[in-house]
């Protein structure tokens, strides 16, 4: 699986038994997967299988889950309340008994409160089944377009972090092949500031100064950071176009580009690599800041 963003949105409509509904899934970033689901009064039971199927398809994104429910068939029945009626009619009958009254209409009689009654249809146990599976369903579509989305939008994040990471790699090359790097301009640059110690005339030993001037020159080497470097640069390649995914492991490796790159800044005696070492430190910024978006 390529790499994907943890930012999407999707939307699915549908039809289930007794109702049209709607699913709408936004996702944005997240350090892990945070379901957050809304659901309609009756549709309690789709809880665990939404969470399962997201799950199985998401690994990082704060997602929220969002269920609208209307009915397609008729908002309510009329339902005789038989225990009020046969109480209405057996009063009827032992009053009537005592009083010369005519016997009340059929619509009398449903005009006395709680003898007639409207509720929601009711669904059996076997329509109910059927109505979830159909949502569920539904879900699951909404869930393959959020994944699509996610990877559109991270196939576009592999085009500019491909770029990033060869512009890195570019800064790395030119902190390499720096004039100043060179044996010879370290030699001098080294010899001028032994040179200007011992013409101070202050009794310096020069073997001790030539010394501390190799030690101070190991120290400075840039060899190891810009090894690094290129090693860290060739991960993040295989982690872009590399399988499942590669968030968490290029935000790491983006704490590396810096930890390199700031110890090259520290360690730098030119002006030249200096100002390389920033530009560097600008584009890993950057890359940081893209690689947040992915899962």
């Amino acid at each position: 699986m390529a790499i994907q963003s943890m930012t999407g949105f999707a939307r699915h409509e549908g039809e289930a038994p007794g109702c049209r509904y709607v699913w709408e899934l936004r996702s944005v970033n997240g350090k892990g997967l945070d379901l957050r689901l809304r659901l309609p009064p009756g549709f309690e039971a789709l809880e665990q299988p939404v969470r399962k199927a997201a799950a199985a398809e998401l690994s990082r994104g704060n997602v929220q889950i969002t269920l609208s429910v209307s009915g397609t068939a008729p908002a309510m029945e009329a339902v005789v309340n038989e225990t009020a009626l046969e109480a209405v009619i057996e009063l009827v009958n032992r009053l009537g008994e005592r009083i010369d009254a005519r016997k009340p209409a059929l619509d009398g009689l449903l005009n006395i409160r709680g003898v007639l009654e409207f509720r929601d249809p009711e669904l059996s146990d076997a329509d109910r089944t059927t109505r979830d599976e159909a949502v569920l369903a539904g879900f699951v579509a909404a869930l393959g377009e959020l994944k699509a989305m996610r990877l559109s939008e991270g196939a576009a994040l592999n085009r500019v972090l491909r770029d990033q990471i060869d512009r890195i790699e570019a800064f790395t090359l030119a902190v390499e092949a720096d004039p100043s790097r060179s044996p010879e301009a370290i030699r001098a640059r080294l010899a001028d500031q032994v040179s200007a110690l011992m013409d101070t005339g202050a009794g310096l030993d020069r073997d001790r100064l030539h010394m501390e001037a190799a030690l101070i020159a190991t120290k400075a080497d840039l060899r190891e950071e810009i090894d690094r470097l290129k090693a860290h640069v060739e991960a993040a390649r295989t982690l872009i176009e590399g399988e499942g995914g590669a968030g968490r492991r290029l935000d790491f490796l983006a704490q590396e580009f810096n930890r390199e790159t700031n110890t090259i800044c520290s360690k730098s005696n030119a002006a030249s690599v200096t100002a390389i070492g920033l530009d560097l430190k600008v584009l890993i910024d950057q890359f940081r800041e893209q690689i947040q978006n992915l899962e």
